[in-house]
């Protein structure tokens, strides 16, 4: 798990889509939290949603990275397109891992959210 972490780390902060892919279950699923169907539900879509923020400029730093269970909690600076003056915002993803790859993706405002939901055992969508 340290070293799916560390990959995740790196694909995150180099913008490397094709690491991401690879770490992506075809299946994959990314979401809000309280979303009954996740807005993301391949890896392409997944894929596809990075490469429009990128392209609309939005970037992030990665500020943490930790393995709780079978999930990677992962803190963000998102800063967004500079040409919109927007103020940093930090964010939290949860990268739940089923077979050595990402299958779920789940975005939080805080990081208590986040581990708590990286420690609750909550199952994953249908």
């Amino acid at each position: 798990m340290e070293t799916l972490a560390q990959r995740v780390r790196y694909a995150m902060e180099a913008i490397d889509l094709a690491t991401m892919e690879e770490l992506l279950a075809p299946d994959a699923r990314w979401g809000a939290p309280e979303q009954d169907v996740p807005t993301c539900r391949d890896t392409k879509e997944i894929l596809s949603w990075y490469e429009l923020a990128q392209a609309n400029g939005v970037r992030a730093d990665v500020t943490d990275v930790v393995v709780v269970g079978e999930n990677i909690v992962v803190g963000l600076k998102i800063h967004a397109n500079p040409r919109t003056k927007s103020k940093v915002n930090t964010r939290w993803q949860v990268l739940s891992v089923r077979d050595g790859r990402i299958a779920e993706i789940r975005g939080y405002e805080t990081r208590g959210d986040a581990t708590s939901f990286a420690t609750s055992g909550v199952s994953h969508w249908k």
